[in-house]
């Protein structure tokens, strides 16, 4: 039970790293968001989304690693 929480907790943040990048492409490709009024705009947030599910994932991974002694030892505490 515990890996399908964690893997639903993954998959969040993902989600939103994939929309944001659906959105930077879009802007790529001149097709806008009807929600979203500018362009340049769209792209900052698809921009935004991404980083924000790409630090959480990432942040989720460099957690468990450390927590199991998988990392450098000047990433340890």
């Amino acid at each position: 039970m515990k890996r399908i929480v964690a893997l639903v907790i993954l998959l969040i943040p993902g989600c939103f790293a994939v929309y944001g990048i659906k959105l930077m492409r879009d802007m790529v490709f001149n097709i806008g968001h009807p929600m979203i009024p500018y362009l340049w705009l769209q792209f900052l947030i698809g921009l935004l989304f991404f980083l924000i599910g790409l630090w959480f994932v990432a942040g989720f991974i460099f957690y468990r690693d450390r927590k199991r002694s998988k990392v450098q030892k000047r990433f340890q505490k």
